[in-house]
């Protein structure tokens, strides 16, 4: 729906302009002897110049976007020397796909209004389960302490499942209690490796190092080193950096960099903060 109502906007914009710059109507000729009138300026410049306006905005806010995402460097060039079609063409590729992020932010208002109505309905209702979801609803707000409250009160009542486990570690770790987030992740991975796509595993190694723990950080890292996952890909990279094995650290980076080539546009994008931090690890370590 908001990206129908951006392309209708940006259809509106556009048909505008285009109006703005359309003659006006020719008046009827007037007679021989009538005196000349002077001539109405020309409104057709004038609407040109709107659209250059407009496309002239539409550059900034590509390059302000560009600087933010850092996508494919050629678009630079698109934007720059295509004007507002360069612009208007790097929105539509790289930018609407980009609208879903907002999309997940507009949920922002409806996810506290629910954390509210949990709050109250704990009050009479102490259920694990209602705790739980209060639990990660604070864990997406960043509210650190406050999740970890809700969790603790629903490990309180069962400890069945894993996943209250590892979302209290995340509010542990975040909170800077390393060695009771190790003690969380301990029984999340001793039941399930791979549980969260692995980003249970590598919140575990970096609790860790957090905790000194280097040898069994290491451990883990070298594990983690065979995923496939560019996140934990990097995890493990900026770990052996930071502990005195560059070359392995470098090999884990270019794997990330290498095969940027042979991914698929939504995948480029989805990881394209861990190949621009692989470039800078490349960087730092050559």
């Amino acid at each position: 729906m908001i990206l129908r109502l951006l392309l209708v906007l940006l259809c509106v914009l556009l048909l505008g302009a285009i109006a703005v710059a359309a003659p006006a109507d020719a008046p009827a000729p007037a007679p021989a002897d009538a005196p000349a009138e002077p001539r109405p300026p020309s409104r057709g410049f004038s609407g040109v110049s709107r659209v250059f306006g407009f496309g002239f905005l539409l550059q900034i806010a590509a390059f302000i976007h560009w600087a933010k995402k850092r996508p494919a460097p050629f678009w630079l060039w698109v934007i720059l020397f295509g004007g507002f079609i360069g612009a208007l063409a790097y929105f539509l590729i790289e930018g609407l796909p980009d609208l879903r992020g907002v999309g997940q932010s507009l949920k922002g208002p409806s996810r506290r209004k629910r954390i509210r109505e949990l709050q109250a309905i704990v009050l009479d209702n102490q259920a694990a389960g209602n705790y739980e979801e209060l639990g990660e609803l604070l864990l997406m707000e960043k509210r650190w302490a406050e999740a970890r409250a809700a969790l603790d009160q629903a490990l309180a009542s069962r400890t069945d499942s894993i996943d209250p486990f590892y979302r209290r570690a995340i509010a542990l770790y975040e909170l800077g209690e390393a060695e009771a987030a190790v003690r969380d992740l301990e029984h999340v991975v001793a039941t399930n490796p791979k549980y969260d796509y692995s980003n249970a595993y590598c919140l575990y190694g970096r609790a860790l190092e957090k905790s000194g723990r280097n040898g069994e950080a290491m451990t883990v890292f070298e594990r983690l080193a065979e995923s496939s996952a560019s996140e934990t890909l990097f995890a493990a990279a900026q770990f052996f950096a930071n502990h005195g094995r560059p070359d392995q650290a470098r090999e884990l980076a270019t794997r990330i960099v290498t095969r940027e080539a042979t991914m698929p546009a939504y995948q480029r994008r989805r990881d394209r903060t861990w190949i621009r931090k692989a470039r800078a690890l490349l960087r730092a370590n050559s």
